[in-house]
């Protein structure tokens, strides 16, 4: 199957998708020096979605986060264009942001619950059926202490934005080791898109389809 990756950045949904079998294609309005697959520098929303099997779509963040608070700066939400564009194509897609974006809110994912020394905590709209991955109560152990963000690291604490000690910790945090710090920062683990898109595969398995290979 045919994945397309919008906003796609330095590629941690994309290397997901691969990973559960897909052949994944790129696009980001920015150049994407480390991004692993085939890419095209376009805007998101006017990328041609025809002989694509499935989307991924991951809109800027910054209009749902803390950050907008910090800086004082207005960030546009394209979630609602994303998800129209969507719509009219037709097919599968998963939509995903931080907890708080005005997504529907099918299932939510941490990446601690993978074995990941990180949270990540993001939330997913999807057009097929999916189950909640398990998540386990978790004490979230942040740098409280104001010690040196390494020194935090190396003794044992999680990180809930990776970009804050850069590409050092990527395996281990975030399961990406291809990346800049600032990269990180903007990137989710591949363990989710690969989790998401493995239960595409499996409903379509197990329902029956449509003529056009949709599920019923």
């Amino acid at each position: 199957m045919k994945a397309l990756d919008l906003f796609c950045g330095a590629g941690g949904a994309s290397m997901g998708l691969a990973r559960a079998g897909y052949e994944v294609t790129g696009i980001d309005v920015v150049v994407q020096p480390r991004y692993p697959f085939a890419f095209i520098q376009a805007n998101a929303l006017d990328a041609d979605l025809a002989g694509f099997d499935f989307v991924w779509a991951s809109p800027p963040c910054q209009a749902h986060t803390p950050l907008k608070h910090r800086t004082g700066k207005h960030y546009d939400c394209f979630i609602e264009a994303t998800r129209k564009k969507l719509q009219a194509w037709g097919g599968y897609y998963v939509i995903e942001n931080v907890v708080g974006a005005p997504l529907r809110v099918d299932v939510m994912l941490c990446a601690a619950a993978f074995g990941l020394r990180s949270y990540r905590h993001r939330i997913f709209e999807c057009s097929f059926p999916v189950q909640a991955m398990p998540h386990p109560k978790h004490k979230v152990r942040v740098n409280r202490r104001k010690m040196n963000r390494r020194a935090h690291w190396d003794a044992g604490g999680f990180v809930t934005v990776v970009g804050d000690i850069g590409r050092y910790v990527g395996p281990e945090a975030m399961g990406i080791d291809w990346m800049t710090g600032n990269e990180l920062s903007q990137a989710i683990p591949p363990v989710y898109s690969e989790y998401l898109a493995n239960q595409l595969l499996t409903a379509i398995s197990r329902r029956p389809l449509t003529m056009t290979g949709r599920l019923i």
